[in-house]
């Protein structure tokens, strides 16, 4: 029995969501153990959150122009955007994890009043809305590596893949206002 990886999307999503999903769970609550991670310089985990800033911005300008490359029927430019996104989010996700698991999350240093009202509700949509396009990401991903490009219009690639565009856009936005709150502002 031949196993086909483009019969099998629903599935190899729910999988890959669970592992991604496992991985920064455990991570951001401390399981895993910090000894089996390389060490590097203070300097280097310092400059993480400014990194991770200029990856998430990059990554708006690329959903951006993945969005408008798409919309001009030029499929190779759209692709290659949002495989450029895929690689930002995906060199952002483990610098941060790293720091995470060495350091431990930020500490907000502004007034109490904006952490709660500002920073806290701005931060929560930021995760949640991260955490629902991990899914999001991977079923649109997977059908369009799994198909040639004539046969993902017949997939729900195109309906998906705004859905996860848009939310996608908005969480690395609300990222960079986190990273401004955290770093620039206080």
């Amino acid at each position: 029995m031949e196993l086909r990886a483009r019969d099998h999307v629903p599935g190899l999503t729910a999988a890959l969501t669970v592992v991604s999903l496992a991985a920064v769970f455990g991570t951001v609550l401390g399981a895993v153990p910090v000894g089996l991670l390389p060490t590097a310089p203070s300097a280097f985990l310092d400059a993480i959150p400014h990194i991770n800033a200029v990856f998430s911005t990059l990554a708006i300008v690329t959903i951006v122009l993945g969005v408008r490359f798409i919309r001009a029927g030029d499929v190779d430019r759209h692709r290659a955007m949002m495989l450029s996104t895929l690689g930002l989010f995906v060199a952002f996700l483990v610098l941060y994890l790293y720091r995470i698991a060495l350091r431990g999350p930020a500490e907000f240093p502004g007034p109490e009043t904006v952490y709660q009202f500002v920073y806290l509700p701005i931060l929560a949509v930021h995760i949640l809305l991260a955490i629902v396009c991990i899914p999001l990401v991977y079923y649109v991903l997977l059908l369009a590596v799994t198909r040639p490009v004539s046969a993902i219009y017949d997939t729900a690639h195109r309906r998906v893949g705004r859905i996860a565009a848009s939310l996608w856009l908005i969480s690395f936005f609300l990222g960079d206002v986190v990273y401004l709150l955290l770093y620039v502002v206080y």
